[in-house]
Parts: structure tokens; sequence; C-alpha cells
């Protein structure tokens, strides 16, 4: 690596030399800040309803986003996290060492300001600084289209930059910190326990999807990132803890697109003697709730469509909702080769190796959950969909499963759960037994199993979407928009 960092401009270095020559420490330890932006400019309305014209002094700090320089005085804007001030800037006013540190300022440098807050004659709030200080030397300038940063590939890999510039992006994940909060808030008011359980697996897990896989070095044995939270939050269920819930990231070693990431979060929920339809209550409820306390209305745009989230959600039966929009009645199709020889008919170009369920699934991604953009729940699912949801009494092949579906994407999954561990051990068997034929891992737990044996009780089980959820509640349509660091390819130039 070179002795000078070549990505830094020369007209930065010598600006910081210029500044280290004043005596000033370019990146200082600690700043005093009596105000936020947002306080300073509540301060100046109260000053104004007390008939004052400004207030008493304030320090404020923030980044550099704007220089506007006319004759002897200028104006700058300054952002902080809570929004952005006018600095008036004045030859007149700034003391000695503030004028000599204002023309080594740029764009992006972090500074504090002190001074009275008043109104400017274009009704502006602004900072009359008297003395500047320097907080922070940014060594790179913002993108040329700072005012709006809008290469994706720029937003996502160097999201500092997204939320530096974007106005709207850091709304967006205040917005998603304020959802997941309000969650909570929610489960706990339901006497709900929050737990956490364990992010590497000696198994596979309960649910279909691809692991990552590590491996321990002192154990000398490889171990899996959680593909769901399910059985462990089970277990607890076994040992009375009768409602229980986590949020946290869960890993699948699958493909990205706009509504999925190999790491996501999830709220998974259980609790005892509740099945499905109280779930399905819980879950309208929880949705209306948290988008009432984070946004003040149940009603969001989406798209170009408003989505009512107040309750009741549509109810609609997995088996004709598929049948009404694909033409295909599944169930009279049982084995994989007929259905796919049905689908082949209508146009449908699958995938050899698909089963059955799979083929199944892919008539719901192609055909149903496109259309169901208002919020609907999609209940009662075939049994090779759901290993670990209980039957539907007198139905041996349907399962009592929901997923809750809003702006043409599931949101939450939820079933009655399974807790027969004679059955249970008979789907696992199956659903390794189809995994193997995939050429998937796959593996039983065996200590689950034997929890089981111990007795669960009837319990109603959750997973919510915490990312998709965020989407709808931020109007995006992009997974990647509400994670902050998602997933990407390598750059062209990473490969040296």
């Amino acid at each position: 690596m070179p002795a000078k960092n070549e990505r830094i401009p020369e007209q930065r270095l010598q600006k910081l030399q210029s500044i280290r020559a004043l005596g000033v420490d370019p990146y200082p330890p600690r700043y005093t800040r009596t105000h936020s932006t947002q306080q300073a400019v509540e301060l100046l309305a109260q000053a104004e309803k007390d008939g004052e014209t400004e207030t008493a002094e304030v320090n404020i700090a923030g980044r550099i986003m704007a220089n506007r320089t006319m004759g002897k005085i200028s104006f700058m804007d300054v952002r902080d996290g809570a929004g952005k001030i006018q600095l008036f800037l004045s030859k007149n006013e700034l003391d000695e060492a503030s004028l000599a540190l204002l023309k080594e300022l740029d764009i992006a440098d972090i500074i504090g300001a002190k001074g009275v807050v008043f109104r400017t004659r274009s009704n502006e709030p602004t900072v009359r600084a008297k003395t500047l200080t320097l907080l922070t030397k940014s060594l790179q300038p913002l993108p040329e289209k700072w005012h709006g940063l809008t290469d994706v590939e720029i937003r996502y890999r160097q999201r500092y930059l997204d939320l530096i510039t974007n106005e709207d992006v850091r709304k967006t994940f205040q917005t998603r910190s304020k959802v997941v909060s309000a969650i909570r808030r929610f489960m706990d008011g339901r006497g709900f326990l929050e737990v956490e359980t364990p992010i590497l697996h000696a198994e596979v897990g309960g649910a279909t999807a691809e692991p990552f896989v590590t491996h321990h070095n002192k154990l000398d044995r490889d171990m899996y990132l959680r593909i769901e939270t399910e059985l462990h939050l089970k277990r607890l269920i076994v040992g009375g803890l009768e409602k229980v819930y986590e949020i946290g990231r869960i890993f699948r070693n699958e493909g990205i697109s706009f509504k999925h990431n190999p790491e996501f979060t999830s709220m998974e929920s259980y609790e005892a003697y509740a099945d499905y339809n109280a779930v399905m209550v819980m879950v309208e409820n929880m949705v209306s709730a948290v988008a009432q306390e984070v946004l003040g209305t149940t009603a969001v745009k989406y798209g170009e469509t408003t989505i009512e989230l107040k309750a009741p959600w549509q109810r609609l039966s997995f088996r004709d909702a598929i049948t009404q929009h694909s033409g295909i009645d599944f169930v009279q199709y049982p084995s994989a080769d007929l259905l796919r020889l049905k689908m082949k008919e209508k146009g449908i170009e699958t995938d050899p190796k698909n089963n059955w369920a799979q083929l199944v699934d892919e008539l719901l991604s192609k055909f149903v959950e496109p259309r169901l953009i208002q919020p609907t729940f999609l209940v009662d699912y075939p049994l090779s969909l759901s290993p670990l949801a209980k039957k539907k009494p007198g139905q041996e092949r349907v399962v009592e499963r929901f997923e809750a579906f809003c702006g043409g994407m599931e949101i939450a999954n939820a079933f009655t759960e399974l807790n027969d561990p004679i059955d249970q051990r008979e789907r696992f068997a199956q659903q390794i037994k189809d995994k193997i034929a995939a050429g998937a891992a796959a593996t039983i737990d065996e200590d689950f199993l034997l929890a089981m044996e111990y007795g669960m009780p009837p319990t109603g089980g959750l997973g919510v979407g915490i990312d998709r959820l965020t989407m709808i509640l931020t109007n995006n349509s992009s997974i990647r928009e509400v994670i902050l660091f998602p997933t990407m390819k390598d750059k062209p130039d990473d490969k040296s």
C-alpha cells in the first residue's frame, strides 16, 4: 500500500495540512453540543412566541451540505441526525480563528457552530455564528449528485453515502427501527416473553432452505447458521414458557431478488393453547397497530395503490385461490408427473427436478401471490408444503396453516403446530428424503424430537418477515431498500 492513499484528492490533503498549520486539530475528541438542529428551530419558535426575535446562544453540530458565499457573507447548510439548519457567517462577526478556518472548509466536513438562532428575511431559521469548530475534516468529496445519490450500486455498497445524501433513505431506516420497537411493545403487551436462541446450530433445522455451513475448530465439526428459530422456541413451549417470541437474523443460502436477501430479520412467536385462527387475529391486529403507532394511519401508500391494513383482513382458501387464478386444481393431480404435465398444457415450463410440493408452490408464486395486494390470509395448505403443521380435522392432506400476503408478497406464515412426536418424526424423514434427492443438506434434530416426546401443548406459531413488512410501511418495492447492508455480488474489480 502506498504511503499516501491515492484515493484522497490532493486539494483535501493540502487543506488538512493548512488546518494543522493553524494549530487546529482536524479530529478533536469531543464537542459540547447544546442543541440538535431541530431543537434549535424549536427554541426559536418558543422565543418568537415570547416576543423575541432571536434565542440565547446555542452550540449546534453537523455535516456541511451546502456553502454559498456572497462577498463578506456566507450561508452554510448543516445537517445532523435530526434535520438541517442554515448558518449565517459574516466576516464582521466571526472571530479571527473561525475566519481562518472558514477558508479551509469543504462540503462534507463536520463542524460545530456557536451563535444565536434568528429568522432571515426569507423566513429561514438560521444560526448567526460567532465561532466555528472543525470536528472532522472530510477527505473525500460527496458524489457529484450528492443532493440525491441515485446509483443503486453505490447506494447499497456505500450505505453511509446513501444516508448522508438521501433524506428519504434516513427516514426509511428510522421507520424500520420504530416498526421493530412497536412490534416488541405489541408482543410484550400481550404477555409474550422475548427470548434469544442459538444462531449456530448443530442440525440444519426444520425449514426447507439451504443453510450456510461453518466449522467450529475446537469441536472439529461443521455447524449451520440458523434457517429458522422455530425448533428452539418450541422447546421453550415444552419447558412451560407458554408465550415466547424472538426477533433476529435468519440465514438462507439461496438466491437474491427484490424480496429475498440471504440474511433477513424475522419475528417468530409461539403461544400455547392457541391455534392458527387465534394467530390470524393477532397478526391483523399487530400489523394495524404497528402502522397506526409508527405512521399515524392504517392506510398506507404502496406503489400506486393505497393498502388498508385495518383488521379484519380477507381470508381465502389456498386451494380455491390457486384454482381460480391458475385454472389448475392441484388436488386433481396428486403426483409431480401429473401436475407437471397439466402445467405444461397451460404453457407453464417447470424445473424437472421439482417435486409436487414445489410445483404447487410455483403455482402460488406465479398466479396468486402477485394479485394479493390488499392484506389477505391464504388458509389450509397441502400437508406436503407444511411438515411442521397440524392436520386439519377430517382432512388427511390439508394442514392448519396460513400465510399472510400484502403488496403482492408473503409477509407472515403461521401454523397450528404439530405436537405429535411420532407423526413429526415421519414427516421429518420424508422431508430429509426430499432434501437429499434435491442435493441439499439434511439432518434430523433428535433433541427436538425428544423434547416433543415429553409433550408440547396445542400451540399456535407465527413467523413475520420484518424486512417485507417494512417495505410495505415505507413504500419500497425492493428488500435492499430496507436492509442497511444488503448482500451484493462482487464488483468486477474485487477479484484481484
